[in-house]
């Protein structure tokens, strides 16, 4: 799972939780809207640091060079479900930043497989960042059979 540029900490630290509890690495792709030691990053992970896996990269080129996998980027603006998806062990979950999203540039890289959707009602703009990832990571995770549960 890789956050590029997240900028709320309570929503990090809600995603190093995710990782803890499911067995997934998380990566944060640089810069930060906050510092890692913030007070709300702690908060919303709990006693999770130390059980998760987490990554920061200074950028989003050097984020995919550590990842092999197939990318999925994931925005309102795609036409394929998350559901539709057979995912794979070593499968890159992308999500933007809280208040844009993922932008163009980085949607249109050439390692992106897919843009991917959670489908909503119309006329609503997005989820909560840590609750999409969630839905998501539970999702590729179901589908390997809950490996490590």
């Amino acid at each position: 799972m890789v956050y590029f540029e997240p900028r709320i900490a309570g929503n990090t630290g809600s995603a190093i939780r995710l990782a803890a509890v499911t067995g997934a690495r998380l990566h944060l792709v640089e810069p930060l809207g906050f510092d890692l030691e913030e007070s709300k990053l702690r908060r919303a992970g709990l006693d999770y640091h130390d059980l998760a896996v987490m990554d920061v990269h200074p950028t989003f080129d050097a984020a995919l060079t550590a990842l092999p996998g197939r990318v999925f980027a994931f925005t309102a603006q795609a036409t394929t479900s998350y559901t539709d998806v057979a995912y794979e062990p070593g499968d890159v979950l992308l999500f933007g930043p809280e208040p844009t999203g993922l932008p163009e540039e980085v949607m249109a890289h050439p390692r992106v497989t897919d843009r991917v959707r959670i489908p909503m009602l119309p006329g609503r703009r997005s989820l909560n960042l840590t609750n999409a990832a969630s839905i998501v990571t539970y999702e590729a995770w179901r589908q390997q059979g809950f490996p490590g549960a």
